[in-house]
């Protein structure tokens, strides 16, 4: 049955959507923001399942935001000006209310401008976008190596209770998803207290304050990335099995999803090559493997139509939700200091992420993961961001820019297009969607 699905699966992962390119070139006014009216029963959402999330890091802050972390995530060795900068796309701050001025100018000679998240208006824009384009919502990144500092919990609480406010808002779902990523054994106790202490400062598990609250299988869902990566982490996978039992405990207070490496089934790759990650996997609830850079447009059929069915078939003979991770592109050039990373894994004005979105809907997956909302590091960004030929100058580097002909929300409507696929509409293909 698995080698038919993929015999069935294989010839709708090879394709080309040129033919939609005239129609995204035409402006597309954004629908009406909706009143969002809650129902006595509080929980909004019930469950991941048919539900397409982002990823939203959360992590940029700009000098004079109140923050006092000067230009973090956006400077490069302490500067923030042309030559100096860890991301490669641009965010286009047309809409935003409040925008902070950077050395970097455009080819006219005007200062170019950038947000900061620790603002709640900005955060209160990036959910109205999600509510217009049908995006379910995000998980909040939580980088464990920065929260553990009094400048890193004070940013990212202060990030939280902006994105709170505005999910209830925008009915948009919520859930936290800690970073383990430069974490170490010792830190696995001080996510178990952040995460209580979260609980209650923000009372995320009353339906009444936050019904927008991520639920799956009956409880709040918290996700954990990190789990079973083989590139050298302080931690170990007997770390995390000793965390999922505290966070569910006695009474299981908690469902988890677990962000694991893309092999990790297979056990190789990047992946550890221990049976304790399934075992630590079969206490969860719902699993994400990280598929940024494990493939592009061409190896994406050989890659992904190999591994989504038996992935998935595994996860459901062990009773556990299955999310796979879909991404517009990747380019790191700014942030590795190499031209030669400019685009790496080259969009395709949206063909490369539908792509994924079609794998994983035709494969039977029943939600999706986006990486991720805001990154504009590596280039993964779906909200707007400054097209090719609109960006900053950078010195001698550049910035990469989505598809000059294209709408700056374009990847924001390609992925509310998924969510609706996910929902259950009809009318969606393997072939792109046609903007109309």
């Amino acid at each position: 049955m698995r080698l038919l699905h993929l015999f069935l699966l294989l010839p709708f992962l090879s394709f080309s959507c040129r033919g939609a390119d005239d129609d995204d070139k035409k402006p597309i006014e954004p629908k009406p923001v909706e009143e969002v009216k809650y129902d006595e029963t509080g929980v909004l959402f019930k469950s991941y399942k048919g539900l397409v999330m982002a990823g939203y890091q959360g992590w940029f802050t700009a000098e004079g935001d109140g923050a006092g972390r000067g230009w973090h995530h956006y400077q490069k060795n302490g500067k923030f000006e042309p030559g100096f900068t860890s991301i490669d796309f641009w965010p286009d701050v047309t809409e935003y209310s409040k925008t902070y001025n950077t050395a970097f100018k455009y080819a006219d000679g005007t200062a170019a401008k950038v947000y900061s998240p620790y603002d709640e208006e900005s955060v209160d824009l990036h959910f109205k976008w999600m509510q217009e384009h049908d995006i379910d919502g995000v998980y909040m990144q939580r980088f464990v190596g920065e929260v553990k500092g009094e400048s890193g919990k004070k940013h990212f609480n202060k990030v939280l209770a902006n994105a709170l406010k505005a999910s209830k808002k925008y009915g948009r779902a919520i859930s936290i998803m800690y970073d383990l990523s430069g974490s170490a054994s010792a830190d696995m106790d001080f996510i178990v207290k952040d995460w209580e202490e979260l609980q209650k400062q923000f009372l995320l598990f009353d339906n009444k304050e936050y019904p927008q609250y991520l639920r799956h299988n009956g409880r709040p869902l918290l996700a954990i990335w990190g789990v079973g990566f083989n590139d050298g982490r302080k931690y170990t996978i007997a770390d995390i099995q000793k965390l999922v039992e505290k966070l569910k405990g006695p009474t299981k207070k908690a469902s988890i999803l677990l962000g694991v490496p893309y092999y990790w089934r297979t056990l190789g790759n990047d992946t550890e090559n221990s049976q304790l990650l399934h075992t630590v996997i079969k206490s969860a609830d719902v699993i994400m493997p990280w598929a940024v850079g494990r493939y592009n447009a061409s190896s994406y059929t050989d890659i992904a139509g190999t591994h989504l069915p038996a992935d998935i078939a595994w996860c459901k003979t062990n009773n556990i939700d299955y999310a796979p991770l879909v991404f517009p592109g990747f380019s790191w050039g700014n942030l590795k200091n190499d031209k030669s990373l400019y685009n790496q894994i080259p969009r395709g004005k949206g063909d490369f992420l539908w792509q994924q979105v079609a794998g994983a809907k035709l494969s039977g997956a029943e939600a999706l993961y986006v990486a991720m909302f805001d990154e504009v590091d590596e280039g993964t960004a779906i909200f707007k961001t400054k097209k090719e030929g609109e960006t900053p100058l950078n010195a001698d580097g550049k910035f990469v820019g989505i598809e000059p002909d294209l709408p700056s929300d374009h990847y924001l409507w390609l992925t509310g297009q998924a969510a609706r696929w996910f929902h259950g509409e009809s009318g969606f293909t393997a072939q792109r969607p046609v903007r109309k």
